[in-house]
């Protein structure tokens, strides 16, 4: 017996010790690249000191002597916090992900070569100034130095994939806009695809109350224009790779709110401006908040992307400057004629041509490589696979075009005024923007800046290829992008929504966002005849859905004939009583956004079928916008249901129907006590990480955060958005929030959901969340003054001796 005890005994140890190692090591690998934020730095190339404060979120308050010792601090500063987030963006603009993740992305890979971000990029690096050409040396200079200097204190993601990063070349700063113009083309790519099956399937009149506002663009079909089945099926082309991108959680622009009032409609007398750009909402966030200074000559704080050194959104000593997505249409995919001896010439112009094969080496983690091909023609890549047959989809977009970001962001951060601030966005060609202004004299603005191509036809639909006719002709005019300065309501405002009135002579787009969040951001504007940033405040946190107020009145008019059971009664008269607001902790919401969902279905599926109306539905451009058009005739052909062909049924039957599923739904799913239907119980945000979905990783290092129950939804101005296939996790909402007053730059406010580092240990890992959850804020210090009282943490960096 004392010998078995001795045994267990020193089993027991030894598992002691083997658990206390493991934590250790764990501990190590956790917190080892954390880094001293009072720490002095030696740093090559550095021609004189830099100070760099933190304040209690650790936002970096940079102060330099010159504009490349400031970038190669940057630089370094930024590598600190995103060193793995800023190599995930590269490796995503580059089409390198197997090389970590493995042989399951190699598809993605050759879909991200297909887009040709690294040519972009040697197009913008060869048309800048010595300048900003300077910068751009600077920055990488500061990434590969805390590359050689923290080798062995990388992030944890490094020594989990086994491998290290790369050295940072300038090139690598910019493919994030090549990046940023693919993800802004949002959905209009499978929309095209979608509503031409739709209109094989249920004809022409049926097809033109599916796409968004076809009563006014109207639809043309071409007569002899027809598509083999298997090329229209996006899971086997290299378009469904832009899914596995999107769940990768580096999406950068969505929607937006911005707005802005003049100095006759603020109480302080000058102008107050807001912005809050959408995204997927992943930790760490896209943003990084920084502060770059040069005293005396340049100072400017706002927003920038980890691998970027310049402030893409924010303001300077004398402006302020923010974005909504303009949603322009600037993807076309046509229908390319192939050469049935030879699969490598496509038909154009009367005569077969060459496409341009490109062969690329993907390497795999774990030593493998493959060989794939792209195919290119002269509108761009074919995207629609490679398969024997006599037809293929090829994609033009904007972002192989000229356009140069870099050039306008770096003019953004100098800029004093309206005219050097329009010169600047002049060359934002390929990420369309929205764009709202303020400054320190007084004046507002806005002006649509991008590249928004010229061409014919009607140009939701795939074109035919054969020809030139349907090609890009040319670029609208900068000077004729709609904008307004100054005007005499004192205010402007954008929200993703229609651009301009129909009498515009361009086409611009088709899927823009629906009016509910304009309409509301306006209202409050009304509101109140002078505003103040607490109006400011609570105008970003609303949650009131004028969607709500449109759609409830006339569901409440439909129930009242209907003789329910108590549950009935009981929801009815809770949404009878209900304003509108998506409120998380009430009920109502939940019962209108459930039956709004049924709505849908049961008006759609019986004609479009289970599978294309899946498909339809899950495109939130298309059946989002479908439902807003239908309210305002509920059209009795689609309200009937053609698998009853003895009962004619009506908009009022679709209702009650959806009403009494929505019902049935949250009683199976949240049990029978209806005050437990909160919106909140089932709408929440979780913030995860790209590597959060493997989850003893989520359970050692504490990848991934929350879920949190939420309020609002895709039609409020406070978004939390959700994905139509999988409602109501939210998927994207505010990235930040911010509001802008240049009478005082000191008393302005911002806030992102998750936190300064990308470090899962962090402290600064996500300590924004909390306030951001709550709709609060933090200050934004500007002056040296302000910044110095609210510093935390002050490191040095000096020329390396």
């Amino acid at each position: 017996m004392k010998l078995l005890k001795k045994i267990l005994l020193s089993l027991l140890l030894i598992l002691i010790v083997v658990a206390i190692g493991a934590y250790i090591f764990v501990n190590h690998l956790s917190t080892k690249a954390i880094p001293d934020y009072n720490q002095t730095v030696e740093l090559r190339g550095l021609t004189d000191e830099v100070q760099v404060f933190r304040d209690s979120l650790a936002v970096p308050h940079i102060y330099a002597k010159n504009e490349t010792d400031l970038y190669r601090t940057v630089g370094f500063v930024m590598a600190q916090d995103r060193m793995w987030q800023m190599d995930l963006l590269r490796r995503v603009t580059q089409g390198r992900l197997s090389e970590i993740f493995g042989s399951d992305l190699i598809n993605t890979d050759l879909f991200l070569r297909a887009l040709r971000i690294p040519e972009k990029s040697e197009m913008m690096l060869a048309d800048i100034t010595i300048e900003q050409s300077a910068a751009l040396n600077a920055y990488a200079d500061g990434v590969n130095q805390y590359i050689e200097q923290y080798a062995d204190k990388l992030p944890p993601e490094f020594s989990i994939l086994g491998y290290k990063p790369e050295p940072w070349e300038p090139g690598n700063s910019l493919n994030v806009t090549g990046y940023m113009a693919w993800d802004l083309a949002g959905s209009a790519y499978s929309a095209e695809i979608t509503l031409y099956k739709i209109i094989q399937s249920i004809g022409m009149e049926k097809a033109e109350g599916l796409v968004p506002n076809i009563s006014e663009r109207g639809v043309v079909v071409y007569p002899d224009f027809k598509i083999e089945p298997a090329l229209l099926e996006l899971k086997n082309s290299l378009m469904a790779e832009a899914e596995t991108i999107e769940k990768l959680g580096v999406q950068v622009f969505n929607g937006s709110n911005n707005w802005a009032v003049s100095g006759d409609k603020s109480v302080n007398g000058m102008p107050i401006m807001a912005n809050d750009m959408h995204l997927g909402l992943n930790a760490p966030g896209i943003w990084y908040q920084i502060h770059e200074v040069i005293e005396g000559e340049h100072n400017a704080t706002g927003l920038a992307v980890p691998g970027q050194p310049f402030v893409v959104a924010g303001h300077n000593e004398n402006i302020a400057w923010g974005m909504t997505n303009l949603y322009v249409d600037d993807i076309d995919l046509y229908l390319e004629t192939i050469n049935p001896e030879d699969s490598s010439q496509y038909f154009f112009m009367g005569e077969w041509k060459p496409m341009e094969i490109r062969k690329e080496l993907i390497r795999i983690k774990g030593g493998d490589s493959v060989y794939k091909e792209n195919k290119f023609t002269h509108r761009g890549p074919i995207v629609s696979g490679f398969k024997k047959m006599d037809q293929a989809i090829s994609m033009r977009w904007i972002g192989n075009d000229y356009s140069n970001e870099m050039r306008a962001v770096y003019m953004l951060n100098k800029a004093a005024n309206w005219d050097e601030f329009k010169d600047a966005i002049r060359t934002f060609n390929s990420v369309s923007q929205n764009f709202v202004y303020a400054d320190a004299a007084g004046n507002i603005g806005l002006y649509a800046g991008g590249g928004i191509p010229i061409r014919k036809g009607k140009n939701y639909l795939i074109k035919p290829g054969e020809t030139d006719e349907f090609d890009w002709t040319d670029r609208i005019p900068f000077e004729e992008l709609p904008h307004s300065f100054n005007p005499e309501n004192n205010m402007v405002s954008s929200a993703n929504n229609k651009t301009v009135g129909n009498d515009y002579p361009y086409y611009i787009g088709t899927y823009f966002s629906q009016n509910y969040r304009i309409s509301r951001i306006r209202e409050m504007l009304e509101e109140k005849e002078k505003l103040s940033v607490e109006d400011f405040k609570r105008m970003q946190a609303d949650q009131n859905s004028m969607l709500a107020r449109k759609f409830v009145p006339d569901i409440i008019i439909e129930l009242l004939s209907e003789e329910g059971d108590d549950r009935f009664k009981k929801a009815y008269d809770l949404l009878f009583n209900w304003d509108g607001t998506m409120d998380a902790n009430a009920v109502a919401p939940l019962l209108f956004e459930k039956t709004y969902l049924n709505l849908i279905k049961n008006i759609l599926n019986d004609d479009l079928g289970n599978d294309l109306f899946t498909e339809y539905f899950n495109n939130s451009a298309l059946s989002r916008n479908f439902i807003d058009d239908f309210w305002k005739t509920k059209d009795p052909l689609l309200c009937d249901d053609i698998s009853t062909p003895d009962i004619e049924e009506n908009f009022g039957d679709q209702v009650r129907k959806s009403f009494k599923e929505t019902l049935s739904q949250l009683s199976d799913e949240l049990g029978s006590n209806m005050d437990k239907w909160t919106w909140g119980s089932v709408h929440q945000v979780e913030f995860n990480h790209q590597m959060g979905g493997v989850a003893v990783l989520d359970k050692v290092f504490g990848l991934n955060r929350g879920p949190y129950p939420i309020g609002g939804s895709f039609h409020t101005v406070s978004p939390y958005t959700y994905a139509m296939e999988s409602p109501f996790t939210a998927n994207h909402g505010a990235s930040h929030r911010h509001i802008f007053v240049p009478n005082n730059w000191d008393e302005s406010l911002t806030i992102i959901p998750t936190g300064e580092s990308g470090i899962p240990a962090s402290d600064y890992y996500m300590d924004q969340t909390e306030k951001y959850l709550n709709n609060e804020y933090h200050a934004d210090p500007f002056t040296r003054k302000a910044v110095e009282k609210q510093t935390r943490y002050a490191a040095k960096f000096i020329p390396k001796r």
